[in-house]
């Protein structure tokens, strides 16, 4: 099985191509997260779509526009709604975690390492097989 995110913007006009995927692939949506961060004593909030797994290949995509959102617990905003009225429209509820800044990571494919690590943690993504 192979994860991987597939970074799309900090969700801006990238937001509407995140919640297309969403719609598109709803047969294959497993997971609506927002994660949670602060940078700079600012929160933010990074907004990930986490589809099932591919049949054959096992390539399971989680597309995410990373920590350009603010945080809708301390500054309600449109582009967060966005995402929470789709998931409602979807049937899905979001999942939100509190991580690390991926501005502590020197690459950021270590930060999505550490995600992924956090994700299967909790049991929202299949562990290593």
């Amino acid at each position: 099985m192979m994860q991987r995110f597939i970074e799309l913007g900090e969700g801006y006009s990238d937001l509407y191509e995140l919640l297309e995927l969403a719609r598109s692939n709803q047969h294959r949506l497993q997971h609506m997260i927002a994660l949670h961060t602060i940078i700079d004593s600012k929160e933010h909030t990074s907004l990930v779509v986490v589809l099932k797994p591919t049949n054959p290949g096992k390539f399971q995509a989680l597309y995410i526009c990373r920590e350009g959102i603010p945080n809708p617990n301390a500054i309600p905003n449109k582009r967060f709604e966005l995402f929470s009225q789709m998931a409602n429209d979807l049937g899905k509820q979001i999942i939100e975690l509190s991580v690390k800044p991926s501005t502590i990571f020197h690459e950021k494919q270590l930060y999505y390492q550490y995600l992924i690590g956090i994700l299967r943690l909790n049991h929202y993504l299949l562990p290593l097989q």
